[in-house]
């Protein structure tokens, strides 16, 4: 499992995780849509945490600059 994301594809993604969350608890969001949104906050954050997208893998992208 190689990284094939930059930083600000991390950040960004981290960002929209938040974002998420303070809507959800601002009840700006709830039932079906706070749910599905909520997964994919999720899923934002564990591949930022670990700077792997599984999604990058089969359409050869990579956000992460070359060294």
């Amino acid at each position: 499992m190689k990284a094939n994301m930059g930083l600000a594809d991390r950040i960004i993604r981290t960002l929209l995780a938040v974002l998420v969350a303070v809507l959800y608890f601002t009840g700006q969001i709830s039932g079906l849509a706070a749910l599905l949104l909520g997964v994919l906050a999720v899923v934002f954050l564990v591949t930022s945490a670990i700077a792997f997208c599984p999604l990058y893998v089969p359409l050869k992208i990579s956000t992460k600059k070359k060294e």
